[in-house]
């Protein structure tokens, strides 16, 4: 899966995921930041909570052997503040990975330290695959 557009269902992997209402606002964006220069985050979304919280979701994508990296996280995260400064950034990478299932992680900086705060994996499948027996497993 290439990582130059994500996926329209992923807008819906990240509702399920933060608990939130997303919207894509922008892919590839390319800007500046003070004292940083140029960058470019994969995919901005905007996200708004039941109770009225609103975000600002910088994602970063990657396929195959790619890696998270902390300094497009801290990129990602700065380019936010500056430009979403009314909005709180919760930065996320979706990794793309073998048998077409899509590893979403929320992450955290702190100083030059990334960490993960949450992961989940998901799979995308047409719903004649889902079985009673699945259906009745997710009600758990």
């Amino acid at each position: 899966m290439s990582k130059e557009r994500l996926p329209s269902q992923t807008t819906r992997l990240l509702d399920i995921f933060l608990g939130v209402a997303a919207y894509s606002l922008q892919n590839h964006l390319r800007t500046t930041v003070k004292g940083m220069g140029q960058v470019e985050i994969d995919e901005v979304y905007v996200a708004v909570y039941k109770r009225g919280r609103q975000y600002v979701l910088p994602v970063q994508a990657k396929g195959g052997s790619d890696r998270l990296s902390t300094v497009q996280t801290a990129q990602d995260r700065a380019c936010c503040a500056e430009k979403f400064p009314q909005l709180i950034c919760r930065s996320i990478s979706a990794q793309f990975m073998d048998d077409d299932v899509i590893a979403l992680f929320e992450l955290a900086a702190s100083g030059d330290e990334v960490r993960i705060v949450e992961e989940r994996h998901y799979k995308l499948v047409p719903a004649a695959q889902i079985s009673g027996g699945d259906l009745r497993a997710y009600d758990t």
